[in-house]
């Protein structure tokens, strides 16, 4: 088995380079805030980046900001005059993201929302091409069911951290609560015959997710 650090650092060497503001955000986040693992990162914010490069979606929600990083990966592939509406509920988090935006030349594009995800999303009277879920873990589900019908038949849903460090597969964690959450959304999704969806195994596992039909009855 090669060395995981070897090839993560092969991995990092062969893709394309991280955005100077990217840069600077990683090493604020990691100097200043709690759980600064929780940031995407240069590998993860490529794929999303790629992803709605592909996409060019007219409008991205985001549930879960953080300091920022993902969002402004995503918002580099919006169509024309398109928009990102983030959400987060730590307002303490909401200067440093807010910086980075301006710093990136993309605030203009980007509106931020502070609160309860599950009380903000009605309020957004936009319909979404791309949504990226990783937020509470208990909550995906209600996530799932907010904007699910927001979505047109073709648009997206991507959620992180959906392997949970391992613990889908640990019948030990089954009942912790976060894990719960995650495993009941894994078997949404899965037992949803309006979508279809892969697992793509990078970091921490990211849930891919189409929609092909409004109801079942469509198929």
């Amino acid at each position: 088995m090669p060395d995981p650090v070897l090839l993560g650092k092969y991995i990092h060497n062969h893709i394309s380079p991280e955005d100077d503001f990217l840069k600077e955000l990683d090493r604020e986040t990691h100097l200043k805030v709690l759980r600064s693992r929780m940031l995407s990162g240069h590998l993860q914010g490529q794929i999303l980046s790629m992803i709605s490069c592909m996409i060019r979606p007219k409008c991205i929600l985001e549930i879960g900001t953080f300091t920022g990083y993902s969002a402004l990966c995503l918002a580099k592939g919006l169509a024309e005059g398109g928009q990102l509406h983030t959400i987060e509920i730590d307002d303490e988090l909401e200067s440093i993201a807010r910086k980075y935006f301006r710093k990136s030349g993309m605030d203009d594009r980007i509106f931020q929302h502070i609160g309860d995800a599950q009380k903000i999303i009605p309020t957004i009277e936009k319909s979404f091409d791309l949504v990226f879920i990783d937020a509470d873990k208990r909550e995906y589900c209600d996530y799932y069911y907010l904007v699910f019908d927001r979505i047109p038949v073709g648009g997206f849903i991507l959620a992180d951290n959906i392997l949970w460090d391992g613990k889908v597969v640990d019948p030990e964690a089954a009942n912790e609560e976060q894990t719960r959450g995650i495993l009941d959304f894994n078997d949404l999704v899965q037992n949803d015959s309006r979508v279809r969806n892969v697992i793509l195994p990078v970091r921490d596992g990211i849930m891919m997710v189409q929609k092909v039909s409004e109801s079942a009855a469509d198929l």
